[in-house]
């Protein structure tokens, strides 16, 4: 089965709050999607929250569908995790499954600068939503794009 045909979509989930800069996180955002031969423009929504204290947090959201780019994205960020966070995804991976989703979260902060690793404080979101796939051809799939070792 071809790799295009695996994938249905991807999600991208990110905060800005108060003290940052929100062209900073849509910025990181594009940053971990983009490939040198195409950078990829997403259309953000955008919603509006209160933190606990009050202070003001804007939600960022996007989905990425273009059949072509799916799989090149996700090849670009399995090439470029490293060799650690692929070992720990392989360990961990049942935690990161569930149905026919993938959930993996991204440092922020590495991103913008351009590194892909993974990280759960503050991080970009991403669901990568899977057609119709039994768990072994998703681990499959994950080997070919280079996030498990």
């Amino acid at each position: 089965m071809s790799s295009k045909q695996q994938i249905a979509y991807i999600e991208l989930r990110a905060s800005a709050h108060a003290t940052e800069d929100q062209q900073k996180v849509q910025n990181a955002i594009q940053n971990l999607i983009s490939t040198t031969e195409s950078p990829q423009l997403l259309i953000f929504q955008k919603t509006a929250c209160t933190g606990h204290y009050g202070n003001p947090i804007i939600l960022f959201f996007a989905k990425l569908e273009d059949k072509e780019l799916l799989s090149t994205v996700l090849e670009r960020i399995g090439n470029n995790l490293s060799s650690l966070d692929k070992e720990d995804l392989g360990r961990n991976l049942a935690l990161h499954l569930e149905k026919t989703n993938l959930y993996l979260r991204f440092d922020k902060q590495s991103a913008l600068q351009g590194v892909v690793k993974f990280s759960q404080v503050d991080p970009i979101r991403l669901r990568i939503h899977f057609k119709s796939q039994k768990p072994q051809q998703i681990v499959d799939f994950l080997q070919q794009k280079g996030f498990l070792p």
